[in-house]
Parts: C-alpha cells; structure tokens; sequence
C-alpha cells in the first residue's frame, strides 16, 4: 500500500504525488516497481521487510539506503513477547522512500511538528523509533512488576514462563538497539555525503545520545530481570525443599503412632492383657506421648 506526503507549512501532510513515498507492507508488484522505477537493490529492499536484519547504511549512486530497527506494534496475540521489525528509508536528492512492514502510523509525535527537509525526515524516523523502544521498555518494566507481585501470591508456571518471554524481548531490544547505535555513527560519519545543515547536524547528535541512553537503559532491565528470573529460580527450588522436608516431618509423625499400634497388634503375647478393659486408651497414649515427643524433638531442631 503506498501512502504519498509532503512537507507543508514545517509539517508532513498527505498529498498526491508527495515527494515523501510509504510503502506499507508492499505486494510482488509494489516491490518490482521499486526496483525497476527507482533502481533499489533487491537485497536492500527484502532487509527492509526482514525482522532478522540488522541496521546498516549503504551508498547508492542516486541514493542512500539505511536499514533501521523499531519495536513492532504490540498485539495480545504476542502474549508478553515484544518484537522488533526493520524499517528501510531510501534518500535521493529530491524523494525519500519509506518502506515498512507493517501498516503504522509513522509522522505521530511531537518529533514531526517541525520539519523542513528529507534528510530531517529520515533523522526523526530515526529518533521516532528511539522513542518508541524507551515506550515499550516502561511497559516491559510495568508488566515484570506486576508479574513479580504474582509470582509471590502464587508460584504458577504461566508467570514464569510471561517473566522468560519478557527476557527474551530485552535481549532482542538491546541487539536492536545496538545495531542503531552503529547505524547513527556511521550516518555521522556521512554526514558530508547527505549535506546536513548545522541544525541537523546537532540533531543528529541528539540522536546519538538519546540512542546511547536508550540502550543502556534496557540493558540494565534485562539485567534486573535475568537475575530476578535467577533468583526466582532459587526461590523455587528453595519452596520445593521446604515443602518436601515439611511432607517427610509428617509422614513421619504418622509412622510413629502406627508403628505403636502394631506392635499391640502382633499375634504374640503382649505385657498388656488384651482383655483389660484400659488396654485400648493405654495404647493410645502411648502413641500420643511418641508422637509428642518427635514433634518436641524437631520443634528442638528449628525445623
């Protein structure tokens, strides 16, 4: 699906025949266009579709293509799990062609209330899916958090396993990340190459150090997580052991009185005349005074 905008008035509007194209999710057809019409290499376009892709800056003779990542829009079909998709953006001198995945809304934010040029437009592309991480990172910390609360009301599988998938999700998040941070330096690099203005230039190092901070910042939640999930670990097994050690003291319990009892219910001639008519209550409290005095001894034990 294409989508055509202009810049108008420092802001990007739709209109027919923009010099700003977004393809969303394109067909076969969309994408021979692209690379017949506009000469995009057919490799560079299928990065721009693939999750797997990492970010990198290429030097086209009529353009410059830059692979990025972003968070995919999180949907409840995902459960916990967050993703990440790749995003293209093809700069030529005169037209920028957006390529993604999936039908987003992709000039919201009050990065995009001011814009006067193209390569502006690819830099707050940039910075948008910057921002965009640091959203999902908040709602992942939000979601490990009441997860936690969960996990100590009650040790269920399903929450362990949500707290494994949110982990999972950090470490593609600072993979992606990472591979932005590269992507941004490289463009810094090329800064002669795209012609940026001072302005953009000093917005670009903005970036940077918003990417930089981003990055750090899930790499301490996956941190915090990876060892909460460790000691969430041990937490489990340490319950398993108390339970475990709490079922033996009571079988236990339970075998000395029955051992008392049978003993009496040997076929054998015993101390005590069966027709007696205490032999019945004596019994009994032998077994209750055995069963006390192991209680005594383990409460003696601390356990």
């Amino acid at each position: 699906m294409l989508k055509t905008y202009c810049i108008r008035d420092s802001r990007i509007v739709e209109a027919p025949d923009g010099p700003i194209m977004v393809y969303l999710a394109p067909d076969e057809a969309e994408r021979r266009f692209l690379v017949d019409a506009w000469k995009l290499d057919e490799h560079t376009l299928a990065s721009a579709l693939d999750p797997d892709e990492l970010a990198r800056l290429e030097f086209e003779p009529d353009h410059a293509a830059i692979i990025y990542k972003r968070p995919r829009n999180y949907s409840g079909n995902d459960g916990v799990m967050f993703k990440v998709v790749s995003g293209g953006i093809f700069l030529f001198k005169d037209r920028i062609v957006i390529v993604q995945a999936e039908d987003i809304a992709l000039f919201e934010g009050k990065q995009f209330n001011k814009v006067a040029t193209l390569p502006e437009v690819m830099l707050k592309l940039i910075y948008r899916s910057i921002f965009h991480f640091l959203e999902h990172l908040k709602i992942i910390n939000s979601i490990s958090v009441e997860l936690e609360h969960k996990i100590n009301e009650a040790m269920e599988n399903r929450y362990l396993i949500n707290l494994f998938g949110l982990e999972k999700s950090l470490v593609y998040y600072v993979s992606s990340i990472n591979s932005n941070d590269l992507l941004i330096e490289k463009i810094k690099y090329s800064a002669a190459k795209f012609g940026f203005t001072p302005e953009e230039t000093e917005y670009l190092d903005d970036t940077m150090i918003e990417n930089k901070q981003c990055g750090r910042q899930a790499e301490i939640y996956s941190n915090i997580l990876a060892s909460m999930m460790d000691a969430r670990a041990s937490i489990v097994s340490n319950n398993i052991s108390v339970l475990v050690k709490t079922l033996n003291i009571i079988t236990i319990g339970i075998m000395v009185p029955t051992l008392i009892v049978s003993i009496f219910s040997m076929n054998v001639r015993l101390p005590i005349n069966n027709t007696h008519p205490l032999t019945f209550w004596v019994i009994m409290g032998m077994s209750g005074a055995a069963l006390a005095i192991f209680m005594y001894f383990w409460w003696r034990k601390k356990w």
